[in-house]
């Protein structure tokens, strides 16, 4: 599947006009090559900044920019990391600026420019990125997310297929509308598709006199290929060649199945019951032939049946019983679970009551880390490995941004198969649903590709575990130099009968047409092959037990990246630009890995590039910094931290806004007084040990959490009555592990880390201890506070981060040079004020609790005022269990 999202911000959006907005896809034998431009006018009377923001998939590579400021022209290359490092630091002394913008999508990575230019300049964006389709369910999909933001005299978006063996067939569907029905023309031959959505100016708007553009929305183009009988294609370009893989003429094989879910008290509300959902539809979806057992788990291990049974409608019925009646609680013990997984499936084995040809999986459902028994990683991982049979696969499914996923995806590499995250919403069931779907119908096992040893080297993958119906497996390569005029390939595989299937293709043939088709792509098969490399060889190097054989393979991704142009964790995009004044180099940057750099986290990736130009000077100086970053989940979060310091995000605006409270020790705070859902939340500062610069610093040093409820506490067998409120104080940092198991509310807390509280599954709080050193002079312990901006409050919800539930509309405008030149200074208008703002950062913590991760955003002086309800004194209480009155 292939997602592109694109957008287009301004921070002062009313002077900015968009020229044009074109996206083009050229898709030529499942390899897609997607090109983004963007003509863009600053025609206010001020310098300002313009955003061009697009949203790639987490697979692609992006392997060119060129932006074009007032005819001066920057073009990208990419470099190996030191290069572009060096280049990085240097510009850095000469005083240049760079920021970090969040991502904002599930599936999604973010690159972003903001150029700030001055009046009257046109700016022109380029980006090209590429990636192989990946065939589910029988259709390769490629999705476009068009949000332009503003009405455009030239919208438009093409995407062309070409398939040499011919196209099945080809949709085209959109979520902007009824008014955009009509709009996508489709032109379809035997090889080719064009697919064209081109609306008018008129016909963007969202009424007949609007302003404001209705395209906003989702554009997917869905295909499938024709195949010949025997499902092989061999495909032979530019020295390089291509093995689709594909068959579908074949009845399932039987399928040995475990379900490995964690009922952990943190899947307690809309994740089990999503979970619950999902697995009631995959039970139904078994056959008779399958076999299969349920294990769930917290701090201890259950089987539903310590053996594999048949699904007979019986079983299945007495299964989907017991699914519906776990009630989750407790920690994780994912290392057991796994471990009596394994020996289930063995002693299957050993009795002989698995078919030689069925297909043995595990299927593993958790939403966090292990806190019970085993609980390094590295060393679940290899207790899994050594057990595992060569023909068993484990598959990992995430659930949340909590889970570290680079585990799943790890043991699940290491075990022949696939992990997934599922995105923990509305629509998690059918995540779960999907994916199984995907694994639900295997026709083959031990699949093998060869080719004449004296043709072909290079070569990737060419033996795989499995085939599932409606997938695809290929394998690409180069070509040695030869006489040949052909190419042979043979395709091994067992299934309820040995296969035998050969493949054969001209080897200069297909470089003809290519070079008839004028919106083909003809360097496919070597992009595809670098391509299927490169990302192989991250995943080899996930796995790899040694540092050195680490360095090996970074050294062989990093030759492959530069030499065929995708910005990858271990190389950078070195952006240049050539006038009269000499050449200006400019850099694109990513982390080392994918646990450090400019983010400092891990997970998904970010492009992000921040181009600043002096208005003074004829030659436009800055410098581009792309950051490659590998991010837990976007930053979507309410925070209170440090000395204190909010962020309030604003998911609407997309724009964090910042602001200090300035009170005294002592003085306790209301957060969140929800009425409605029964939730108060307040803080009581503590001080500095002296002063600083003539004033003592305040933190908070205690919070009070009070939802309308009953509790109990149980750490192990010990159980504790608790009042309707419970408090957390710097104390938690003498706890081991405990979970609080409550009709609507669940907490967690974890020795000197953090409290997690959830209520109804609907507001989630995180509060997290800072630790200092004993004998400093100055600071003293502290708590910050993160609560999800997805929290579903009351519309009576108030308090200092609880009124912004309802979010207030703002318009930043107004940017120039502030006294700082690192910061920009702008005006605010919001709630009737006009606030002067500073653009500024603070610090995420959640992940690194020494050094934080930055969060930019608007700051507002003087303890909030204008932005926050009233003065930030009405929102003092005198004990920490008062409520707050209306302000």
């Amino acid at each position: 599947m292939c997602f592109v999202c694109v957008c287009m911000q301004a921070i002062q959006g009313n002077d900015i006009t968009v020229k044009s907005y074109k996206v083009e896809s050229r898709i030529t034998s499942r390899f897609a090559h997607t090109t983004v431009k963007s003509s863009v006018v600053n025609s206010g009377p001020n310098a300002q900044s313009i955003g061009f923001n697009v949203e790639i998939p987490k697979r692609a590579f992006i392997n060119n920019f060129t932006m074009n400021v007032n005819g001066i022209t920057f073009t990208g290359s990419v470099k190996e990391k030191s290069v572009a490092r060096n280049l990085y630091a240097q510009a850095r002394a000469r005083g240049k600026a760079a920021g970090i913008v969040r991502t904002n999508s599930q599936a999604m990575e973010t690159f972003r420019t903001e150029v700030h230019v001055p009046p009257g300049s046109k700016v022109e964006f380029e980006l090209h990125y590429q990636e192989m389709m990946q065939r589910k369910l029988g259709v390769y999909q490629h999705t476009l997310h068009l949000q332009p933001g503003r009405l455009v005299p030239l919208l438009q978006v093409d995407v062309y297929i070409f398939e040499p063996k011919g196209i099945k067939f080809v949709t085209a569907s959109n979520t902007l509308g009824e008014q955009f029905s009509d709009l996508t023309k489709i032109t379809h031959t035997k090889e080719k598709a064009h697919i064209v959505f081109k609306p008018t100016l008129q016909q963007q708007r969202k009424c007949e006199n609007c302003t404001e553009s209705a395209v906003d929305g989702v554009f997917t183009v869905k295909y499938d290929v024709e195949r010949e009988s025997n499902a092989g294609e061999l495909q032979v370009s530019d020295g390089h060649f291509v093995q689709f893989f594909a068959p579908s003429d074949l009845s399932p094989l039987s399928k040995n199945i475990v379900f490995v879910i964690d009922v952990s008290g943190s899947m307690w509300g809309l994740k089990m019951k999503q979970t619950v959902e999902a697995m009631k539809a995959i039970l139904d979806d078994l056959s008779m032939d399958d076999y299969f057992s349920i294990i769930d788990f917290n701090h201890n291990v259950r089987c539903w049946n310590e053996d594999l049974v048949q699904a007979s409608s019986i079983q299945v019925n007495e299964a989907k019983k017991y699914i519906q009646s776990i009630k989750p609680n407790g920690g994780t013990n994912i290392n057991e679970a796994l471990l009596r997984a394994v020996q289930m499936l063995l002693r299957a084995s050993n009795q002989g009551l698995i078919d030689p040809r069925s297909v043995s999986m595990i299927i593993l459902v958790s939403d966090g880390d292990p806190t019970v028994g085993e609980i390094k990683l590295s060393t679940i991982q290899k207790n899994v490995k050594r057990v595992m049979r060569e023909e068993f696969s484990l598959y990992s499914l995430g659930i949340g941004f909590d889970v570290d996923f680079d585990f799943l995806e790890r043991i699940a590499m290491d075990n022949r198969g696939i992990a997934q995250r599922i995105y923990a919403n509305h629509d998690a069931a059918d995540q779960l649903k999907t994916f199984y779907s995907q694994v639900s119908s295997p026709l083959l096992r031990t699949i093998a590709i060869h080719f004449p040893e004296n043709a072909v080297n290079n070569m990737t993958q060419n033996r795989f575990d499995k085939f599932f119906h409606g997938s695809e497996l290929i394998v690409a390569g180069k070509l040695q130099p030869s006489d040949l005029t052909t190419l042979q390939s043979l395709t091994t595989a067992s299934a309820n009968m040995d296969l035998n299937i050969k493949t054969e293709a001209d080897i200069h043939g297909l470089d003809s047409v290519l070079s008839t088709h004028q919106h083909s792509f003809t360097g496919f098969a070597r992009q595809m092959w670098a391509y299927i490399t490169v990302n192989q060889l991250l995943a080899e190097r996930s796995l790899a037990p040694t540092a050195n054989k680490k360095r090996r393979i970074t050294q062989r991704i990093m030759a492959l990246a530069v030499e065929h142009q995708f910005v990858t964790p271990f190389t950078a995009m070195l952006v240049e630009g050539h006038d009269q004044g000499g050449t200006e180099r400019l850099i694109a940057d990513s982390p080392r890995d994918s646990k450090h750099g400019c983010c400092s986290s891990t997970k998904s990736k970010q492009f992000i590039l921040k181009y600043n130009i002096s208005m003074a000077k004829a030659l436009l100086k800055g410098y581009f910094l792309f950051c490659l970053c590998y991010l837990p989940h976007p930053f979507d979060f309410n925070v209170v931290d440090n000395d204190p310091h909010f962020i309030i995000h604003l998911p609407k605006s997309n724009m964090d806004i910042c602001f200090n409270i300035d009170s005294k020790p002592g003085h306790i705070l209301n957060l969140i007084s929800d009425p409605g859902t029964g939730v108060t939340i307040n803080g009581q500062l503590v001080g500095s040990k002296k002063m600083k610069n003539n004033k003592i610093d305040t933190y908070f040093g205690t919070f009070f959490l009070n939802f309308i409820t009953t509790c109990r506490i149980i750490q192990g067998t010990f159980i504790i009555g608790l009042s309707i409120s419970f408090f957390i104080y710097t104390i938690m940092h003498l706890l081991i592990y405990a979970k609080l198991l409550l009709i609507r509310m669940r907490v967690t807390i974890v020795k000197e880390g953090h409290v997690t509280v959830m209520v109804d599954g609907k507001i989630s709080v995180m509060v997290l201890l800072h630790r200092v050193w004993k004998k400093h002079p100055v600071q003293v312990d502290f708590l910050g506070i993160y609560m999800s901006s997805d929290n579903k409050y009351s519309t009576r919800v108030h308090g200092l981060i609880g009124q912004f539930a309802q979010e207030p509309e703002l318009k930043v405008y107004g940017v120039h040079e502030g006294a700082d030149p690192k910061k920009k200074e702008a005006t605010m208008e919001v709630k009737g004020n006009k606030v002067a703002v500073t653009r500024g950062w603070q610090k995420d913590y959640r992940r690194d609790k020494k050094r934080g991760s930055d969060v930019y955003c608007w700051f507002i002086h003087n303890s909030g005022k204008g932005f926050i309800d009233g003065s930030y004194t009405s929102y003092i209480l005198p004990q920490l269990d008062s409520f707050l009155t209306a302000i």
